[in-house]
């Protein structure tokens, strides 16, 4: 017995990938026989992955960083996991609310899936949460893009799995996209290897700080290609043009953990290489951390601007994703201790908040079949659970007081003034003013104003599942936690910075 546990904290961080890996083989075979086991499975694989997220974290936090090397083959031709601080944070962030979003999805595919497809949606998803995990630890450019390729199709399924016309356009754009991003990934590791000869991120780190002075214009263009990639995957304006379509029209669990947790891995695997593998002297030759600003700034206006204007409560909730990952991405640019504090923070805060939205916003499509806005007056009374919930998040978004959406936007704030650049303090404020012109009125609207049926008659409700409910009670109960005790997150968040 303890040989075994040895031999499972041993191998915790291959362990955690195989085990979604292996548990998303067995559900199209629990299909044929007992399809009412592929939700309990898919469960397990969570559970597991918590214990394993668990044990990792104990590892981090008391010997320091794990490092792994997969059949004991040492890099630079083995494969290499490496779970640090900022790995940790990651981890918990994927387990913790993808799980939460599976539990309400367990009842919500009944209404938006057919009976035929159900298991293989938890075949995609088991292999996208898989996948990102996998992105969190591996040390090395092959199996981050295998792993990005596998993250991607399985994005794509569980857009697509709804069968319907708007579900396959959306994700067939997402899928020219994507490729797109993960073309101009591969060609940047091919122009790394070139000059480095290392695929494993820390001998291609010690080989780049000469190589630049040899091929300066291959690693430039490298990180142009880098940068471009990644952008157009965590959708930052200009290049988002595929998320509006994929978050609305997707079932709300797909929704929730592409835009809670998919479009973040992004960002956190562009950080990791841009701090960590790419030399600090690049930065002088060419303005990045500039550049992201700027775009930034766009992506936090422009998907404000655009939310603003829409009718349908999903289509409104993705262009909000395009604001947020904006702030995501602000933090990369400030590059200074608060700046990244905030921005590596609003990761989890935004993974909670999004996905709760999301989420409430399946629920009252479940219980209603509403999805205009303007047909949410009145719903309030109804489903107070539900548009109490919804409340939490738009003051989280809003960056309200005692909500963790405030937290991020202090430290993010207190970034752009230790950089001497208080024009990013003004797109922070002007944000959250625009925040409040499209979340409040939804929510003063359905407490406050007079119900409407589609002929006059009132709202017919359906009760929600206990499944349905307990999700979205508890991320409303992370956001407020975190929002009045942030120094749980705060001490992981600061020690992974801290690491650059």
């Amino acid at each position: 017995m303890t040989t075994a546990i040895n031999i499972i904290q041993g191998h915790s961080p291959a362990l955690i990938v195989v085990t979604f890996l292996l548990f998303s083989y067995l559900t199209p075979v629990l299909d044929i026989w007992k399809k009412n086991w592929c939700a309990p499975l898919a469960i397990a694989a969570h559970v597991i992955a918590l214990i394993f997220t668990g044990n990792l974290a104990w590892k981090v936090f008391t010997t320091g960083t794990v490092v792994y090397h997969m059949g004991n083959w040492a890099p630079p031709w083995g494969i290499e996991f490496v779970v640090d601080y900022l790995a940790v944070f990651m981890l918990i962030t994927i387990t913790v609310v993808s799980l939460l979003i599976l539990i309400f999805a367990t009842k919500d595919l009944g209404h938006e899936l057919k009976d035929k497809v159900r298991s293989w949606y938890y075949t995609l998803y088991l292999l996208l949460v898989g996948a990102m995990i996998g992105l969190t630890i591996t040390n090395d450019f092959f199996n981050m893009f295998v792993f990005m390729e596998i993250a991607a199709m399985a994005a794509c399924g569980i857009i697509a799995i709804k069968e319907d016309k708007e579900c396959v356009e959306a994700s067939l754009k997402y899928l020219i996209l994507s490729a797109v991003g993960t073309g101009c990934v591969l060609l940047s590791v091919a122009m790394l290897y070139m000059v480095t000869g290392h695929l494993n991120f820390t001998f291609a780190a010690e080989a780049l700080i000469p190589a630049l002075e040899l091929y300066p214009n291959n690693i430039l263009v490298a990180l142009a290609l880098f940068s471009a990639g990644f952008i157009v995957k965590a959708a930052l304006f200009p290049l988002h043009v595929w998320l509006p379509d994929a978050h609305s029209s997707a079932p709300s669990p797909s929704s929730a953990i592409l835009s809670g947790l998919v479009i973040k891995i992004y960002a956190y695997a562009y950080l990791k290489l841009l701090l960590k593998v790419f030399p600090g002297d690049i930065f002088s030759i060419v303005p990045i951390y500039d550049m992201i600003l700027i775009l930034a700034s766009l992506s936090i206006f422009f998907g404000s601007v655009f939310a603003i204007v829409q009718e349908d409560i999903k289509r409104m909730l993705a262009f909000s994703s395009i604001a947020q990952i904006g702030y995501v991405f602000l933090g990369i640019g400030l590059a200074n201790q608060a700046g990244l504090t905030g921005g590596v923070l609003h990761i989890f805060n935004h993974a909670l908040m999004k996905s709760m939205l999301f989420l409430s916003a399946g629920a009252i499509i479940y219980c209603t079949g509403i999805r205009k806005i303007d047909q949410l007056k009145g719903i309030g009374a109804k489903m107070p659970l539900v548009m109490g919930v919804f409340s939490v998040g738009a003051m989280a978004m809003v960056g309200i007081p005692t909500t963790n959406g405030f937290i991020s936007k202090l430290y993010l704030a207190l970034g752009t003034l230790d950089a001497g650049k208080p024009f990013y303090l003004g797109v922070i404020l002007l944000s959250s003013f625009l925040n409040v012109i499209y979340y409040f009125p939804i929510v003063i609207n359905a407490f406050f104003g007079e119900p409407e049926g589609e002929e006059g008659n009132e709202i017919k409700v359906k009760n929600l599942p206990l499944q349905m409910s307990i999700p979205l009670l508890i991320l409303a109960a992370g956001v407020m936690f975190f929002g009045v005790f942030p120094k749980h997150m705060l001490i992981l968040v600061e020690r992974a910075v801290a690491m650059f």
